[in-house]
């Protein structure tokens, strides 16, 4: 199936870095998704994230896309293979699409032993979409802007019931030790 929306982070010049997150509509003949959607571990970061050190700041886009075998894809990974690293105390914004035929939401809680059935609580003051246990349906955006306030290791990852333990995670490090925000393949 064709993707029909694709982030694309648009860089200011200034003083500040600025994010503008724009929907662009790909022909059916565009092909696979590029590359830039799944950083290896050695890769720069990828265009869908924008750091800005001086505004202690980052901005990301991130997809939900029906995976090859069936369970959907968080900017095409699954299965905490992507964690994004915030530095503590910066301000996170992300643009968040459902791009697959299944409801869908995200919301960041705190990493423990089990995968939860369904989301709950978000670890930060409005660290989630719209709708986290019924989620949004196919086509929905959300964007959604907290703060990383503390240490640690989080999940991002769909409350409706039953996705996150089905693979539909990936994972935030909000490290106290970075300088930068950035993006690991594991």
């Amino acid at each position: 199936m064709p993707r029909l929306w694709r982030p694309r982070a648009i860089r200011t010049a200034g003083p500040t870095l600025g994010l503008v997150v724009a929907s662009a509509f790909a022909s059916a003949q565009s092909g696979p998704p590029d590359s830039s959607a799944t950083a290896s571990p050695a890769a720069e970061t990828p265009a869908w994230l924008v750091s800005d050190s001086g505004a202690r700041s980052v901005s990301f886009s991130l997809e939900v896309t029906r995976g090859p075998e069936g369970p959907a894809l968080i900017n095409g990974r699954r299965e905490g293979g992507l964690q994004i690293v915030v530095p503590l105390g910066w301000t996170v914004q992300w643009d968040w699409h459902n791009a697959d035929s299944a409801a869908h939401s995200l919301v960041v809680m705190v990493e423990r032993e089990k995968l939860p059935t369904e989301g709950g609580h978000p670890a930060f003051t409005n660290a989630m979409t719209r709708m986290v246990s019924a989620g949004l349906p196919a086509g929905g955006h959300d964007r959604t802007t907290f703060t990383a306030e503390e240490a640690g290791w989080y999940w991002l990852l769909c409350g409706v019931p039953g996705h996150a333990i089905a693979g539909e995670y990936i994972g935030l490090r909000i490290d106290p030790e970075a300088r930068t925000a950035s993006v690991k393949a594991k």
